[in-house]
């Protein structure tokens, strides 16, 4: 039941994160804004997205997690709410930008990885695999209903709808997830022993403040953070934000461009299930290694394959890109699991944080080299070198197995870590 009502929050709060790509012409033709303004409020959106979630993590540690996700899905409600009234770019940023990035910043990858940690012991690649596809579903699968809706009564009506939705899903979180197994007096899944309800952990600014003073003393923390923002730009800040206005460069339709991401995910659906599935199996540091070369060669090969209407190869490359997109959470998620222990949830939302760092630097940028050449041909290019990048530095990690919580070495003293073996 936590696992199932965890599923329709992060696909109420998922379903914002591409909006933002549906909302760059209607508001640039509306309000005159160039693509450079309007990247700021969505900037501005993906950087809070990021940097919410540890703190989120915290405060789910000291007040519980339903409080937590039902105050964010309100918080979102009203910020997109706002959003539809709005008359100047800065309110867009403030509505957009901070109160619907804060949201879904408390309710997205953090929430999964605090619920796979608290609720299950065996199969947590997999559980973490299942609720990261959940909000990719979210993200996608809704685009062709909202693009459509963007086409026959504007943006502000698919604001609304999903607005509402948000609102809907309130009321279910409230009322049957629960903060930890031990308040249904259960174990948590594949646990040997019962385990008790730990207290409320005070001083949630200070303490997400102090692991992150922690972990950014250690190797580890600054490889995955590097890792992860190469990962948020060539997916949310690129993909998500700039591939419908592409496509509709080469003269695609926005709605067919639409269905196209929703394509992409079906197959996220797929391709991070499975991702998980092979987290409880495989060494993950190879995962992201694959997984990002794999990337960068799609992306790179990205503007040869945009055309006014849809061929096989850019259907390829939609199964392709979908099954990869967001296959780099559960290894992610494992590793900070396996070198931060019992914070782990707070220093993935540290790394997250990067994710979205990443990712807003590239919906700005992208937007302003839309402006500058007209084109986004460069961009794609400069994602898929970074995604390279990406993959020579996860197999630098180096790994301890020894422990469940190891104590790592500080970033100053990082002589043999790099090309070292297990």
């Amino acid at each position: 039941m936590v696992a199932g009502i965890s599923c329709l929050a992060i696909i109420a709060a998922g379903t914002f994160t591409t909006m933002s790509g549906l909302l760059v012409d209607p508001l640039h033709n509306e309000f005159d804004w160039s693509r450079g303004t309007i990247g700021i409020a969505v900037s501005v959106n993906m950087v809070l997205y990021g940097l919410a979630a540890p703190f989120a993590a915290a405060l789910m540690d000291k007040v519980g997690i339903r409080r937590v996700i039902a105050g964010a899905l309100l918080i979102i409600t009203a910020g997109s709410a706002l959003t539809t009234v709005m008359t100047a770019s800065w309110q867009f940023v403030l509505f957009w930008g901070f109160l619907v990035g804060l949201g879904c910043g408390s309710v997205t990858m953090v929430f999964a990885a605090t619920v796979a940690n608290r609720w299950f012991v065996k199969r947590r690649g997999l559980v973490t695999g299942l609720l990261t596809a959940a909000s990719v579903f979210g993200q996608f699968v809704f685009l062709p209903v909202l693009s459509s809706i963007v086409d026959q009564h504007q943006w502000r009506a698919a604001i609304m709808t999903i607005a509402l939705t948000a609102l809907i899903v309130v009321p279910f979180v409230w009322l049957l997830i629960r903060d930890h197994p031990a308040d249904l007096g259960l174990k948590a899944f594949g646990a040997r022993d019962f385990a008790p309800k730990p207290g409320p952990v005070p001083g949630v600014a200070r303490r997400t403040l102090r692991v992150l003073g922690t972990s950014a003393r250690t190797v580890p923390f600054w490889l995955l953070a590097f890792t992860f923002a190469i990962c948020g730009a060539t997916t949310n800040g690129i993909m998500w934000s700039h591939f419908a206005p592409a496509a509709h460069d080469h003269g695609m339709p926005i709605t067919v461009a639409a269905s196209l991401l929703a394509m992409i995910g079906i197959f996220n659906v797929v391709g991070t299930i499975t991702s998980g599935w092979l987290t409880d199996r495989m060494d993950p540091r190879r995962l992201l290694s694959v997984y990002f070369a794999l990337r960068g060669a799609s992306l790179l090969l990205l503007p040869t394959l945009m055309s006014s209407t849809v061929q096989p190869e850019m259907i390829a490359f939609v199964i392709f890109f979908g099954i990869l997109d967001v296959a780099t959470v559960p290894p992610t998620i494992a590793l900070c699991r396996e070198f931060y222990g019992d914070d782990s949830a707070i220093v993935f939302g540290w790394i997250n944080a990067s994710h979205q760092i990443g990712a807003g630097l590239m919906a700005f940028l992208g937007g302003v080299a839309r402006d500058i050449t007209g084109s986004y041909t460069i961009v794609w290019i400069t994602a898929g070198v970074l995604c390279f990048v990406a993959a020579l530095i996860a197999v630098t990690i180096v790994r301890h197995t020894s422990s469940e919580k190891p104590i790592l070495p500080p970033v100053l003293s990082c002589r043999g870590h790099f090309g070292q073996r297990n």
